[in-house]
């Protein structure tokens, strides 16, 4: 009797997306690896993986190497996670200009009384 949310015993649901970044193996990756590292290590040993965004795909190498700076220093996986955040940007967005929260995209809301 399993749940589909259920962790296995590590404790890891099996789902790596955030932000609209899935990682998939890269973060287990990157959770295991030795800290502190740097830009150029992370993509000699990782450079081939693939993240996933919101309809697109780019390697580890692609959304990094973007960057410019090997020698950028990371002290945690955390670190390395935020810095792919920070790179793939609106890439990872879905649809641009769509809100879950109700009324119209543009639509002035405020009233004066």
């Amino acid at each position: 009797m399993g749940t589909e949310n259920s962790a296995d015993a590590s404790g890891d649901t099996g789902d790596s997306r955030e932000h609209g970044v899935e990682l998939g193996s890269l973060a287990d990756e990157l959770a295991g690896h030795d800290y502190p590292t740097t830009t150029d290590e992370l993509l000699d040993e990782y450079g081939a993986a693939e993240i996933e965004l919101t309809g697109d795909t780019r390697t580890f190498r692609e959304v990094l190497g973007e960057m410019g700076n090997e020698r950028q220093e990371y002290e945690s996986a955390q670190d390395v996670r935020q810095m792919i955040y920070n790179m793939v940007g609106e890439d990872a967005v879905g649809r641009k200009g769509y809100s879950d929260r109700g009324g119209i995209a543009g639509e002035n809301t405020d009233e004066t009384v």
